[in-house]
């Protein structure tokens, strides 16, 4: 029943203005300086569902159509399409292989040289992970940060603010449906309580936690 919910309001595309930041204000603050006058090199390191993937896809989404720019999985990548970056984002680079890792030591080198940025993530600091010394050096050269997981409480913010946004009064008994039903993920989240919108428009009355059961009674049955 959970598919079928989000089928109807997938996730928003991850940017940096729809990240809800808790603790990683200053990941948001250095990412958005590194795309104009700041450092720029940015290096994001925290466990996974910390939001690294969500803010390296918003990085590099954020230059438009002003620099050429690219989001790339470290253990998918082809470096061929590198040379004529300008702003790269390169996510768990831990799984880099040899080649992967000389490419990567390269497009550091080149984006340095010519006033381009790079934003790069992993599990851990540079200086912990299984890489080429000199490519450690390169990924630890600009900020390093770590990633903090929303708590609750920050999740629960961060949707109440994405309510207020879209005109939506929310209570806690409903919010706390939302943490404890669905995958907790954000995006998962703001798909759901963007759906329980739509639905709620549909049937002409106010988002209740009566309301939400209602519609995954119903997309459940439908389902069967």
């Amino acid at each position: 029943m959970q598919q079928l919910l989000l089928e109807l309001a997938p996730p928003p595309p991850p940017t940096l203005e729809n990240f809800s930041p808790g603790k990683n204000g200053a990941a948001l603050k250095a990412l958005r300086g590194a795309l104009e006058d700041g450092e720029r090199f940015v290096f994001l390191w925290g466990l996974s569902g910390s939001g690294k993937t969500h803010l390296l896809r918003g990085f590099a989404g954020a230059v438009g159509a002003r620099r050429a720019a690219a989001y790339m999985q470290a253990s998918n990548t082809d470096w061929n399409r590198a040379g004529g970056l300008e702003v790269a984002a390169v996510d768990e680079v831990a799984r880099l292989d040899d080649s992967g890792q000389i490419a990567l030591f390269d497009l550091c080198n080149r984006l340095r040289g010519a006033g381009g940025a790079l934003a790069a993530s992993g599990e851990a600091p540079p200086a912990q992970l299984a890489l080429r010394p000199d490519l450690r050096s390169r990924l630890a050269s600009g900020i390093v940060l770590q990633l903090h997981p929303l708590s609750d409480e920050d999740k629960a913010a961060a949707l109440y603010a994405h309510a207020a946004e879209r005109g939506i009064a929310l209570d806690g008994e409903l919010i706390r449906y939302l943490l404890t039903h669905f995958d907790r993920d954000m995006g998962t989240q703001i798909a759901a309580l963007d759906a329980l919108d739509r639905y709620s428009l549909q049937r002409k009355r106010p988002i209740t936690l009566p309301l939400l059961k209602e519609a995954l009674g119903l997309l459940d049955a439908a389902r069967r």
